[in-house]
């Protein structure tokens, strides 16, 4: 955004201000952005910088409601994920959009290393084989945490599952039910089935 510059009477004060356009109705003076801090999270475009996201896996959620697919995001907001054998996704995550999401703060990481810690381990992760229980989606997120040194710890996919699950926000309402509604029909069901034999 351009700026124009405002002295006072007496030259002694600068300021700076949008400039003013009469002929556009649709500039939005009321949003503030500063190069220093994280852009606000976008829910309707599935941005959340310095974020790791989450999202339910069809049938395998039913019935781990803890098990999910994972990815991190970049400082501009973009989601990258493990999504397969050989391939991570860029802004778009195989399962879906995020259910929940686990803000962190990027300034507990190596200086100006988060988006180059998350572009590694994704050129890392494009070489690997997917294995649901040893190298996925959650291994994808522990080794840009841990080439990112995030609060000089080691990170692993059972502490992030786990710390997932204490420290995830759901995006809304929507993101709540489709992480939880599959279950508890599930589990409906297996109970009314089990009473009723």
């Amino acid at each position: 955004m351009s700026t124009e510059r405002l002295m006072d009477p007496q030259h002694q004060d600068v300021k700076f201000a949008p400039p003013s356009d009469t002929n556009n109705t649709d500039m939005h003076h009321d949003i503030k952005v500063s190069v220093y801090d994280p852009q606000p999270i976008d829910h309707k475009r599935s941005r959340y910088p310095y974020c790791i996201v989450w999202t339910p896996i069809p049938f395998l959620t039913w019935i781990f409601p803890f098990i999910g697919h994972m990815g991190i995001a970049t400082s501009s907001g973009i989601i990258r994920d493990f999504a397969g054998p050989y391939f991570v996704s860029e802004d778009d995550m195989g399962f879906g959009k995020p259910t929940k999401y686990w803000m962190l703060d990027h300034n507990k990481a190596k200086s100006n290393a988060w988006d180059i810690s998350i572009s590694e381990a994704s050129e890392e992760y494009k070489t690997r084989m997917h294995n649901l229980c040893c190298d996925n989606c959650h291994s994808h997120v522990a080794m840009a945490l841990n080439l990112m040194q995030y609060k000089r710890q080691s990170w692993n996919m059972v502490k992030l599952c786990f710390l997932m699950l204490i420290y995830g926000r759901y995006v809304g309402l929507g993101g709540f039910l489709k992480t939880w509604l599959p279950s508890v029909i599930l589990y409906g069901i297996v109970v009314t089935l089990v009473l009723v034999v």
